[in-house]
């Protein structure tokens, strides 16, 4: 059976394959050349990868991006499509599901969205579930860096603390949009802030995500 993670690694590759190298992304400075250099080495560099999160490994990581960067695009693609190798933790279907669900859901929306015609996708209950549940799980971790307090809200009521703290900001939206918005994409996030006026500027501001 298809996983989350495994259909939006096809559709983001796709993605990727038919904007080409040279389009934008919500990534600020990165083309797809760049987006897709980053999906690889997350997954086939462990060494560099951690200077997503590890400041001492940051200078290396920039490095080795440089390098697969500089790798015919259409490769860069095709091993992104075919996935970790055998070895790799992202090769277990539960971490897959569990690390790439949300990251690529988001990184296929920093192409779809970077594009002036954009237009919005629809998303499946059982998808939109999944998102929301992933979302939940990381809401504090990605919200602890916001100035204010953050409550991200589903339009049927559900409710996750991203950070406590007062003023309050409630974030509205569909499960997509909430990711979106809490992975630092909030200008792009097609959601309702809800809070004085200077709290909600303040979360739009606000250095989200990892």
């Amino acid at each position: 059976m298809s996983t989350h993670a495994k259909r939006e690694r096809l559709l983001l590759a796709d993605l990727l394959e038919n904007a080409g190298p040279d389009a934008p992304t919500l990534c600020e400075g990165w083309t797809t050349r760049d987006l897709a250099a980053h999906l690889v080495v997350r997954e086939r560099r462990a060494d560099a990868a951690g200077g997503l999160v590890i400041k001492p490994l940051a200078q290396r990581l920039t490095r080795v991006q440089a390098e697969f960067a500089a790798k015919p695009y259409e490769e860069l693609v095709q091993l992104f499509r075919t996935g970790p190798p055998r070895m790799s933790p992202f090769a277990m279907k539960q971490v897959d599901e569990a690390a790439n669900t949300v990251e690529f859901y988001v990184h296929a929306e920093d192409v779809r969205r970077a594009r002036p015609e954009w237009t919005p996708r629809e998303i499946d209950p059982v998808f939109a579930d999944a998102l929301w549940s992933r979302t939940e799980r990381v809401a504090k971790v990605f919200g602890r860096k916001s100035p204010v307090g953050l409550v991200l809200r589903r339009p049927d009521g559900r409710t996750a603390v991203a950070h406590r703290g007062v003023p309050v900001v409630t974030v509205t939206g569909e499960p997509g949009e909430l990711a979106l918005f809490l992975y630092g994409r909030q200008n792009a996030a097609r959601v309702e802030l809800d809070g004085d006026k200077e709290a909600v500027a303040a979360a739009l501001d606000a250095k989200l995500g990892v």
